[in-house]
């Protein structure tokens, strides 16, 4: 069950950016007013503008996007998912759009996530465009736009709703950070192979093949 949060007054748009890591004023959406927004505006904003939000402490903020990111995005789905199949299909794949509600108030969307079905309703997918539901891995891959605030209150909130396991991926630096269960980080580079921990037993990927075509 998804956990309970504040209700959100913002006296002035610095408040408000400041509350929310930071982020550039171009991702802040006014419209519903900030502190106001529902997950039915998240779902809303996607139908008719094809855009996608989460929302944060109340308030729409527009997903980054860009090549770099949705190609390491996919690349590392695709790995997860290929070792998924060939270890027995142990869980839900989600891609760049698979948002979770992980309390009121707050919907995150991971660039790509993973959850047992033994945590999963009947063990299948849900019927729900986003659900309350804690992913056992969440994947961020990070951009220009993603300050270390905003990504610090990410990881917050992330390992605070019980995510087990945490990838971000820098196409930057060429690094994946990888927290288990605290913002703790262990900081993989090119001569390292990342693995799934007790997420995703046997799963390796080197990470100069992560970001070999880059």
């Amino acid at each position: 069950m998804a956990q309970t949060a504040p209700d959100y007054v913002f006296e002035t748009v610095g408040d408000l950016l400041e509350s929310l890591g930071g982020i550039p004023p171009g991702r802040v959406h006014l419209v519903p007013h900030p502190g106001t927004a529902t997950v039915e505006d998240v779902i809303r904003i996607h139908d008719r503008e094809n855009r996608l939000c989460e929302l944060v402490d109340g308030t729409l903020v527009e997903k980054t996007a860009g090549a770099r990111e949705s190609f390491l995005a996919l690349e590392l789905a695709f790995h997860v998912q290929s070792f998924n199949a060939q270890s027995g299909n142990r869980g839900m794949l989600l891609g760049a759009d698979g948002a979770f509600r992980l309390m009121r108030g707050l919907v995150r969307i991971p660039d790509c996530s993973f959850t047992r079905w033994d945590r999963l309703p009947g063990g299948k997918v849900p019927a729900e465009p986003i659900p309350d539901l804690i992913p056992d891995l969440a994947i961020e891959v990070l951009s220009s736009e993603n300050g270390t605030r905003e990504m610090e209150r990410k990881l917050k909130e992330y390992i605070l709703c019980g995510v087990r396991l945490v990838w971000y991926a820098d196409p930057a630096t060429r690094t994946v950070r990888v927290f288990s269960g605290s913002t703790d980080a262990t900081e993989l580079t090119e001569v390292d192979v990342l693995d799934g921990a007790d997420v995703l037993p046997g799963f390796r990927l080197p990470v100069r093949q992560l970001f070999a075509k880059l």
